[in-house]
């Protein structure tokens, strides 16, 4: 029981101070994903033909 308590002790500091230093240390915006814009290199991705304009499609 004083083992299961001590283990318990040590786990609950272990995620304190893992939450602490997390707080405190960012990473780099270059880490972080940002909505992608839709533009002509990334628009077959979605299916969409670049090469046609919207205003001039053929039958």
């Amino acid at each position: 029981m004083n083992q299961l308590f001590s283990i318990v002790i040590c786990i609950g500091f272990v995620l304190t101070l893992v939450l602490i230093i997390s707080k405190t240390f960012r990473l780099s915006s270059r880490y972080e994903r940002t909505p992608r814009e839709l533009n002509t290199w990334n628009a077959q991705d979605e299916g969409i033909d670049p090469s046609q304009d919207g205003d001039n499609e053929r039958p």
